[in-house]
């Protein structure tokens, strides 16, 4: 090769690298709003991302052998990264207007996942056929693997850290598929002697359309929202943990966190009240006071009714949850801003972290934590967290969790509470803790279970209650102890990080209703 060729084919083979770097970001990218999404519409994190990474991956395998019968690789790479900024970029927009007209997003979700990760595998075989195709000196597959290796390492780390915190979903594909098509324009610059014009048209109507799906983001995101919601959507964020929608109908606010209920206003006192006011009024001291999850305050408003209280610590995974309950005007009266009261102490972290590394005692702790619909939150239900959250009870302390519906769930109900009565008492070398598990009716959540636990014993006692409750009475109480035939205890088998059985029997209950 002359050295006139070889100056020529250089910044080729530059370009051809710095696009396997770009392509690999992006189509990680793609597989991990696709596992978001998924986890998002469908629950169980840990069982969407498994099945999305399986399907993706086996598509690039399939996507690598298909790549043999493309006869011209450069012009294959081309229409590749265009196909990629069509699919890839439309995935966010499609699983979102699939499950919000039609409730179901598996067939587009995985059909997508195929043709992108069949585009995505075709990408080095080809990129490795057009460098050899150049004559690119001293050649080595490795380089290839290697920008490809490290554009994935930069896709999952800026995917929670850059991606997430300012994009939503839906712009974040958009912006990937754009990525995908300025690769194809570049290469069609860079090529042109070899690809002709015929690829151009087409390239700049897709990457046109891109752009203005991106501009207009926001505005499919409003219509999703229009459709999932009933009420006006006044607010829709994307954090690095939820997705979080609050409504407004009227006076009528309700907020949901990745579009699942966490509480309407007008009924939300029924399961505040119920969580919080029967621990608090059966413990015998109340001085401090943990509360895990209950990011919105609601609780915090319930606990700082007891005039006793001296330090309330909150533990909220999602800083902008708090944030926004703490210092919203539409919000903060909604919690008689909670927030402020100069006893709360607000730290946002992950509730088993916090519990592995606190030294502090209090009398009653409250979580008030999502469902356990995923691996990831069940195990603040496992024997092995309970265990150390007893360790930061005080001798007479209480500790009562909200435990989902003992009719619609009532498996997986008398599942937490079999895991808590097995859970080693400190007080009482091998006992368990004594539970008391109790239900009342909240009418967005239909009939609602909590469980009350401790080292010492449970008496029949009405709890001590605040003045001025809107639910809760002595008499809802002793009814509230009551369960029909159809909700009773049941044999349950205990929570555990090993095995998790509380995530697939609270899907069976759910599911058995509303499938």
């Amino acid at each position: 090769m002359t050295a006139s060729s070889r100056s020529e084919v250089t910044p080729k083979v530059a370009w051809l690298l710095a696009a396997t770097f770009v392509v690999a970001v992006a189509g990680l990218i793609y597989e991990l709003i696709a596992a978001t999404i998924s986890s998002y519409l469908i629950g169980d994190s840990i069982r969407q991302f498994s099945f999305v990474i399986g399907v993706f991956l086996s598509a690039m395998g399939l996507g690598a052998y298909l790549s043999r019968f493309v006869g011209d690789a450069l012009g294959g790479f081309v229409r590749a990264q265009i196909a990629l900024g069509v699919f890839g970029g439309a995935s966010g927009p499609v699983l979102f207007f699939a499950y919000a007209w039609s409730g179901s997003v598996g067939l587009p979700l995985y059909g997508l996942l195929i043709i992108i990760g069949v585009l995505s595998g075709m990408e080095i075989p080809l990129i490795t056929r057009v460098l050899k195709q150049i004559g690119a000196a001293e050649f080595r597959f490795e380089n290839v693997l290697t920008a490809d290796y490290i554009g994935a390492l930069a896709a999952s780390l800026a995917f929670p850290l850059l991606i997430i915190p300012n994009l939503s979903l839906i712009a974040a594909s958009l912006a990937f598929g754009v990525l995908n098509l300025l690769v194809a324009g570049f290469s069609l610059w860079l090529f042109r002697d070899r690809l002709g014009r015929s690829l151009w048209l087409p390239w700049a109507g897709f990457l046109g359309l891109a752009l203005i799906g991106l501009a207009a983001s926001d505005r499919l995101v409003s219509a999703i929202d229009a459709r999932l919601f009933e009420d006006d959507v006044i607010l829709s964020e994307q954090t690095p943990y939820q997705a979080i929608t609050i409504t407004r109908f009227d006076e009528r606010i309700r907020l949901f966190l990745d579009q699942s209920i966490q509480f309407d206003t007008l009924d939300e006192h029924r399961y505040h009240e119920a969580l919080v006011h029967p621990a608090m009024g059966l413990a015998p001291r109340r001085s401090d006071v943990l509360i895990l999850g209950g990011g919105d305050g609601m609780a915090l408003r319930e606990v700082l009714r007891h005039d006793d209280v001296e330090t309330v610590t909150l533990v909220d995974l999602d800083p902008r949850v708090t944030e926004l309950f703490a210092t919203n005007p539409a919000l903060t009266p909604l919690n008689r801003n909670a927030f402020n009261d100069p006893r709360v102490t607000v730290v946002n972290a992950d509730a088993w972290a916090f519990i592995a590394e606190d030294t502090a005692i209090y009398d009653v702790i409250i979580a008030d934590l999502p469902d356990p619909k995923t691996i990831a939150v069940s195990k603040l239900y496992s024997i092995e967290f309970y265990a150390m959250l007893v360790e930061r009870l005080s001798a007479q302390g209480l500790f009562v969790t909200q435990a989902g519906s003992p009719t619609f769930a009532r498996q997986a109900f008398w599942t937490i509470e079999a895991t808590l009565a097995a859970t080693r008492n400190p007080q009482a070398p091998g006992a368990g803790l004594a539970t008391l598990p109790y239900h009342v009716y909240v009418p967005s959540f239909g009939d609602w279970g909590f469980v009350i636990a401790g080292p010492m014993g449970l008496t029949d006692r009405t709890p001590v209650l605040p003045e001025n409750l809107r639910f809760l009475t002595p008499g809802v109480w002793q009814a509230a102890r009551v369960f029909g035939l159809d909700t009773a205890p049941l044999q349950a088998e205990v929570n555990s990080i090993q095995g998790h059985p509380l995530v697939p029997l609270y899907h069976a209950g759910w599911n058995h209703w509303f499938r």
